[in-house]
């Protein structure tokens, strides 16, 4: 791993040379390079694994470990080394870096600006908390399960004074029951889909539909981030709810969220905390493409409001066979990158795909 101070430098660099969001570096996620390849690069104590959370590059280190012990049995997803859907985190993760919504909210400390530790994550930041959820929880589960090796046993470091985040595998499963528990049935899907007598394309969406069945489970969990949202805007924090709230869409349609996908969903988000006076599709500063993105993702969750839930609802309906969860994602890709696609479209489109179910 590289010094703080030229990790600094590239980052700073990055983020001047674009004024849209940047999460990829050579066409990996933001600073791949230098997080730990293999598990001896990270730290431990009295032979247990000691990974710092809390450090943008270790727990970036967790992606690349899990990325690279579960690839092997990732072989229905696709024949490129990029395939796998674990990729939407990491990616998710550099975005969240180098639009500064890892960094302290509160301005109580200079933790994750550029005047600070800019490889620092804040454990006031609801962003951080959330991703701590799709980030942590799996580690633990994919150790448990001996994907990191034989007897593995881990014990994330967390800064003094902070408590209320669970830190090894027997805090986060008597904490978030159901989420650990989702993740395990991921990681155990994974072992098992080599005996499997189902097609390539089953297996895949059967895959698909445990990982997402496991991150909604941590999404759900990560209400108990839901008072960090104080130290925002209210406009940050409608996008925040409406960011949480299309993952409702993406995991119903079972959507495959390797490095090429991800980034086409990932590229419009905005590339920097939002204020209160920003009003999508009309912000200046942010291009028209996360403009778009921001209206759209209003518009999902304003009628989703309106409906009672029933969007989303109808939306779980019609993803209800192989066949149209693969139209679903194809769908959700018109809506948030096409601006000529109308919602309204949208809206007749699902409507009819339930009454094929």
């Amino acid at each position: 791993m590289l010094r703080p101070s030229f990790l600094s430098l590239l980052l700073a660099c990055a983020v001047s040379l674009s004024s849209s969001a940047v999460f990829l570096e050579n066409g990996m996620p933001m600073l791949w390079a230098q997080t730990a390849g293999q598990l001896t690069d990270l730290p431990t104590q009295n032979g247990i694994l000691t990974p710092d959370p809390w450090n943008f590059l270790h727990r970036m280190s967790l992606y690349r470990l899990m990325i690279a012990a579960t690839d092997p049995l990732m072989g229905s997803m696709g024949t490129n080394a990029t395939d796998s859907p674990l990729w939407g985190l990491p990616l998710q993760l550099g975005w969240m870096l180098t639009s500064g919504r890892l960094a302290d909210p509160t301005s109580a400390t200079t933790c994750g600006l550029q005047t600070g530790d800019t490889m620092c994550i804040s454990t006031q930041s609801w962003w951080s908390c959330v991703t701590y959820f799709v980030s942590v929880l799996p580690f633990l589960s994919a150790a448990k399960q001996g994907f990191m090796g034989e007897g593995v046993q881990v014990q994330m470091q967390i800064p003094e004074g902070v408590q209320d985040y669970c830190t090894t595998y027997a805090s986060c499963a008597a904490s978030y029951p159901d989420a650990m528990s989702k993740w395990d049935a991921f990681f155990q899907g994974l072992k098992a889909e080599a005996d499997s007598p189902l097609p390539e394309n089953e297996k895949k969406d059967s895959l698909l539909g445990l990982f997402w069945a496991a991150q909604m489970a941590s999404t759900y969990a990560s209400a108990a981030c839901n008072s960090r949202q104080s130290h925002y805007s209210s406009t940050e924090v409608s996008f925040a709810k409406s960011w949480v709230n299309s993952a409702e869409y993406v995991s119903a349609a079972h959507f495959q969220s390797n490095l090429q996908k991800s980034s086409m969903f990932i590229s419009p988000l905005p590339n920097r905390i939002l204020r209160v006076d920003d009003s999508a599709p009309n912000i200046a500063d942010l291009s028209s493409e996360e403009n778009h993105t921001l209206y759209v993702f209003s518009w999902m969750n304003s009628m989703n409001n309106v409906l009672g839930g029933t969007l989303v609802s109808l939306w779980k309906s019609a993803m209800c066979s192989v066949n149209t969860r693969e139209k679903g994602s194809k769908l959700l890709e018109q809506l948030l990158l096409n601006p000529s696609f109308a919602t309204q479209t949208f809206l007749s489109i699902i409507t009819g795909m339930t009454l094929s179910c």
